[in-house]
């Protein structure tokens, strides 16, 4: 038991060694979650227009709520992309 919990405290360090803590732009400073969100924003809305173009935006109950779960799904997507766990 022991050696599996020492086993997942070094695979642990390694995957947060990894991840960027900051991100340099123009001489600011941005967190990498930042960037996945704005990109998950402009895919959310992507999909916002192509649904409403196709005028499969009828099935939804409320659009305001499909938005923001698309936004969610698509920075989550994006996050296991851009900052593997």
């Amino acid at each position: 038991m022991l050696c599996m919990l020492h086993a997942f405290n070094v695979s642990k360090s390694i995957v947060f060694d990894q991840i960027p803590s900051e991100i340099s732009f123009q001489w600011v400073y941005f967190p990498p979650f930042f960037f996945t969100v704005v990109l998950g924003f402009v895919g959310a809305v992507g999909v916002t227009k192509l649904l409403n173009a196709a005028g499969l935006s009828r099935f939804f109950w409320h659009s305001g709520l499909a938005f923001v779960a698309f936004w969610v799904l698509a920075t989550s997507l994006l996050g296991l992309v851009i900052i593997p766990p």
